[in-house]
C-alpha cells in the first residue's frame, strides 16, 4: 500500500475542503459538498462559506434558509449543521441510532426518567403539526401533558427522537451566539419524507470531501460507531493507503492526491470548521501540541487561521477589530498574508464598521 505523508495529507485535505483557491460553486452546492456545515452558533457558517467561495454575501445563506433548500437541525456528531434538504432525508435517519443515545446522557435521563417516550415523541409530532412553534412555548404544551417536568427538557428531548427543522431565522446572520430557537417538524419543512439509513453514502460522501481517512476519522467525523463493518463490505470500491503511523486510510479511486509542495494561502477559518474537525487524526491540520494548548477551552470551537496549510494560531472578533494571537513566530511575508486576509474578511463580518486588524504578541 501506498504510504501518504503528513504533508500530502494536508494538502489533499485542503484541496477537498475548498481552502486552496476561492471557488465558483453556489453556497448550496458548497454545503453539499462538504456534507454538512456546523451551524450551532449563526454567524459561523457564514464565515465558513465566505472563507472557500469566490462571491458570497449574507443574503445568499439567508435566501437558502428561508426557501428551505437548507435544513438547519441536529445530525452528525450530534450537534446542530446546515445540510441540504436532499441529504437531511438521508443523513439524519442514518444518524438517528447515535443521537437517541443522546437521552442516556445525564442531562436527559434525570428529567425524563419513567416517562413514556414513545408518547412524548408522539406528543410532540402532534403538538408541532403545521406550526412552527419556540423550543420554551413547544416545552410548555408538552408540560401540560407531562406534568412536573422540565420544561425544556421535554422540548428537547423530542427534539432528540423527532427530527425537527430550525426556522430560518435561527440562522440568519447577526449573532454570534444563538438563545431563541423555533422547531417544526422537518418533513413538514422540506415537503418531503424522510429516506431510509444509508451508512454507505454517509462513507461515500465523507471521503469526497475529507479523505483518505481512517474508519476512526470517519466515525469522529460523524459521531458514529460500527463503521468498520460497513467498511468491510464497499472495500472493493475504495482505494486503500497508509499514512506515516502505518494507519490504513480508505478513499475513493477517483478523488484526487495533491502535490505536497502545492502553495497554499493564509486562510482564516470559523468555529468549529469542517476542515478541523473532520478527523480523529488532526495532524493533517493543526500540530498536536497547539490542538493541546484548546482542547480544554473549546477543541476546535475556537476561529483559527492557516499559514502554510496548517493552523498557525488563532483569531477573535472584538468588536469591530480583529484580533490575531500567533502562536509560532511569523515571518514578515506570512505576517503581510495574514494581516490582508484578516482585512479582507474584516467588512464581512464587521459590516459598516471603522475595523482595525491587532496582531498580538
Amino acid at each position: 500500500m501506498t504510504e501518504l505523508s503528513l504533508r500530502e495529507l494536508n494538502r489533499t485535505l485542503l484541496v477537498r475542503q475548498l481552502l486552496v483557491e476561492r471557488v465558483e460553486l453556489t453556497p448550496l452546492e458548497l454545503v453539499r459538498h462538504l456534507v454538512a456545515v456546523q451551524g450551532q452558533e449563526p454567524n459561523w457558517p457564514y464565515v465558513g462559506l465566505w472563507t472557500r467561495l469566490a462571491d458570497f454575501g449574507h443574503a445568499d445563506l439567508e435566501a437558502l434558509l428561508r426557501d428551505r433548500k437548507l435544513v438547519r437541525s441536529t445530525m452528525i456528531r450530534r450537534t446542530v449543521h446546515l445540510a441540504t434538504a436532499e441529504d437531511f432525508t438521508w443523513l439524519r435517519p442514518t444518524m438517528q441510532p447515535w443521537i437517541d443515545a443522546m437521552l442516556k446522557a445525564a442531562y436527559y435521563r434525570e428529567e425524563i426518567d419513567g416517562v413514556d417516550l414513545a408518547r412524548l415523541a408522539a406528543t410532540g409530532r402532534a403538538l408541532l403539526s403545521g406550526k412552527a412553534l419556540s423550543r420554551s412555548d413547544f416545552g410548555k404544551l408538552l408540560a401540560e401533558h407531562f406534568p412536573d417536568r422540565h420544561v425544556r427538557r421535554l422540548a428537547e428531548s423530542v427534539e432528540v427522537m423527532v427530527p425537527l427543522a430550525h426556522s430560518a431565522e435561527t440562522g440568519t446572520w447577526g449573532r454570534w451566539r444563538n438563545r431563541y430557537v423555533t422547531v417544526s417538524l422537518a418533513d413538514e419543512w422540506i415537503g418531503a419524507p424522510l429516506a431510509p439509513a444509508d451508512p454507505r453514502q454517509l462513507i461515500r460522501r465523507y471521503l469526497a470531501a475529507f479523505g483518505p481517512a481512517t474508519v476512526a476519522d470517519m466515525q469522529a467525523w460523524s459521531g458514529t460507531t460500527k463503521l468498520a463493518e460497513v467498511i468491510d463490505g464497499m472495500r472493493s470500491e475504495l482505494t486503500v493507503f497508509t499514512d506515516d503511523q502505518h494507519k490504513v486510510l480508505f478513499d475513493l479511486p477517483d478523488a484526487p492526491l495533491a502535490d505536497p509542495d502545492l502553495e497554499v494561502p493564509v486562510r482564516f477559518l470559523p468555529a468549529f470548521d469542517n476542515a478541523v474537525l473532520g478527523h480523529k487524526d488532526r495532524r493533517r491540520i493543526i500540530a498536536e501540541e497547539d490542538r493541546q494548548r484548546i482542547a480544554k477551552e473549546a477543541s476546535a470551537g475556537i476561529p483559527m487561521y492557516l499559514v502554510d496549510g496548517f493552523v498557525h494560531g488563532r483569531w477573535a472578533l472584538d468588536d469591530a477589530t480583529i484580533r490575531i494571537t500567533p502562536w509560532h513566530p511569523l515571518s514578515s511575508s506570512d505576517e503581510a498574508a495574514v494581516r490582508a486576509e484578516a482585512e479582507a474578511l474584516l467588512p464581512f463580518i464587521a459590516p459598516g464598521a471603522e475595523g482595525k486588524v491587532v496582531i498580538e504578541g
